[in-house]
């Protein structure tokens, strides 16, 4: 009975092992009841490469790094996985070492090849790679980058040369003083800035009744513009014209000497006879006022003539 009890806690024994096995090796994606291909791949280094970790195709884990070792006889890393037999790929598909994260070391990813010419066995050597991961990419982005930067603050560093060589005593001297002025007149600028938004604030009832007067007289324009819009502005302007167009051939024909008006303008005779009758008009008006009895006269019996004589003659 003791017995019987002792070989039933090492079957439990035994079983609990062979479940444990099992489960480890379909954690790390292995079989205990499916054989198993070695395959092999040589790398130049495999710095955060370790034993255990997973081999993929496609993201799928199929295997495991079995062991990490250096080449005989040379600095070459030799690498051995095992991989399930069940995978149909050519031997000439390439074991591709890459960064599985940012912490998380390397990996590898049989980028599988189906040629058709021969399947992989155990005991093969896979072409190998290595994809450069974020930290190389990253290095060689910033390795021509540190090399302008360089070349920046080398430049940089010889232009504040010159400009110290350039600005002696006086001229930073006379720099120190237009930025005083320049800080000057932006002070003043703010007090008439200030100054200004006063004069709105307070005088703000003014400025908008003289804004409504312009609104009105605007008004006003625009009216009197229809006014003169509808009116009939082209027959007066065809008038005036043509009332200048006479004006103007009537004052060329006088200037011509045509008309009476014409030929008392330009003909100096007739100015000169109508002078001249003006002017003994003039001395029969002045004669008759001074001897009226020469013109009028009234006698009975008749009286004798008195000869008419001139200025001169008296």
């Amino acid at each position: 009975m003791k017995q019987s009890k002792e070989i039933k806690a090492a079957i439990f024994v035994l079983l609990g092992i062979f479940l444990f096995l099992i489960g480890f090796n379909f954690l790390n994606g292995t079989s205990l009841f499916k054989s198993e291909n070695t395959l092999y791949a040589v790398y130049d280094q495999v710095e955060g490469l370790q034993s255990g970790t997973k081999v993929t195709v496609n993201g799928l884990t199929i295997g495991k790094v079995s062991s990490i070792n250096f080449l005989p006889k040379t600095d070459k890393i030799l690498v051995s996985f095992t991989v399930r037999n069940d995978l149909q790929f050519s031997k000439n598909s390439v074991a591709e070492l890459y960064e599985a994260g940012l912490i998380g070391g390397k990996s590898i990813a049989i980028i599988p090849i189906y040629d058709q010419e021969s399947f992989l066995a155990s005991g093969d050597t896979l072409r190998s790679r290595i994809k450069p991961g974020l930290t190389d990419v990253v290095g060689s982005e910033i390795a021509p980058l540190q090399k302008k930067l360089d070349t920046v603050l080398s430049d940089a560093d010889t232009l504040i040369g010159a400009l110290n060589t350039i600005l002696d005593d006086q001229a930073q001297s006379g720099l120190n003083e237009a930025f005083a002025n320049l800080s000057t007149t932006v002070t003043n600028l703010n007090t008439i800035s200030s100054d200004l938004s006063n004069i709105l604030s307070s005088q703000g009832k003014n400025i908008n009744t003289t804004l409504e007067n312009l609104a009105e007289t605007s008004d006003n324009l625009n009216q009197i513009t229809d006014s003169l819009s509808r009116a009939n502005l082209k027959g007066v302007i065809t008038k005036f014209e043509s009332t200048a167009t006479s004006l103007n051939l009537v004052l060329s024909s006088i200037n011509r000497g045509e008309g009476s008006l014409g030929k008392l303008i330009q003909d100096d005779a007739l100015y000169n006879n109508l002078e001249a009758s003006t002017k003994e008009v003039e001395l029969l008006i002045k004669d008759l006022k001074e001897h009226p009895k020469r013109y009028v006269h009234f006698s009975l019996f008749g009286k004798k003539e008195t000869p008419y004589k001139t200025v001169q003659d008296n």
